[in-house]
């Protein structure tokens, strides 16, 4: 399938993924919520890019941590589980269910939030029990119908998981949450794009090595990072919106 798009098309993929690669290792999360608003942009089918990216996710999360499972917060992901879990099964029919105009509306709307939050410094935040369920619940969701809930999750993480700690904790959990999609979207006979999948594969890898080494430094400088790429997404989004109810 990937013979079907133009030279351009595919530097664009190969730009994007590595793009994805990078974020997944260098932040911990937000591959799938800083790649798909620009794949949408190529191919504006979720169907397609969102098994690719979860084939992408398993292999990373396992590659890294096949030595760092001790590094992980058991007990404090466990605890969580009950409120993610439920939900993003929810949000994996809703994938599967949901006309693509209202799915890509769905992503470009998240992004967008996740971007202004990121622009302006307002970070979300919780500070108290029930937030924390909220904020899982609503991650959990949008993780299972774009694999975009991390920020949202990682809010409520970064209260509960020593900073040394996170990182692999969040691999585990979004380990297991594209283990119940792709579990799901082979019972459901969904085309899982495996070929794509593998094609690219060398393609994230570089960004997924870049991200290891840029790792320390983007932890160091944080905010300024997420300023950055905030407006960026800022301005993705709106394209994307624009693009989407522009008359066709």
């Amino acid at each position: 399938m990937l013979l079907d798009f133009s030279p351009y098309q595919l530097l664009c993929i190969a730009l994007i993924f590595i793009w994805t690669g990078f974020v997944r290792t260098g932040l911990g999360f937000g591959g799938a919520a800083l790649g798909l608003p620009l794949m949408l942009f190529v191919q504006n089918n979720p169907l397609l890019w969102l098994p690719v990216i979860s084939v992408h996710l398993l292999f990373f999360s396992g590659l890294t941590l096949a030595n760092r499972l001790h590094n992980v917060d058991w007990h404090y992901l466990r605890r969580s589980s009950i409120y993610i879990f439920p939900p993003a099964i929810i949000g994996v029919f809703g994938l599967l269910n949901l006309p693509t105009l209202w799915l890509n509306s769905f992503i470009y709307s998240v992004t967008l939030f996740y971007g202004l939050t990121w622009l302006f410094n307002r970070g979300i935040q919780s500070r108290h029990a029930w937030a924390d369920r909220v904020l899982l619940i609503l991650g959990g969701y949008i993780a299972g119908i774009s694999l975009s809930g991390a920020p949202l999750m990682v809010a409520v993480y970064m209260r509960h998981v020593s900073r040394y700690q996170l990182r692999d904790t969040l691999f585990v959990l979004w380990f297991i949450l594209v283990s119940i999609k792709m579990t799901t979207f082979i019972v459901l006979s969904v085309d899982l794009h495996f070929k794509i999948a593998l094609m690219l594969l060398p393609i994230a890898a570089i960004g997924h090595v870049l991200g290891l080494k840029a790792h320390n430094a983007i932890m160091r400088n944080d905010l300024l990072f997420k300023r950055w790429i905030g407006g960026g997404l800022v301005v993705v989004s709106l394209l994307g919106l624009m693009y989407l109810f522009s008359p066709q």
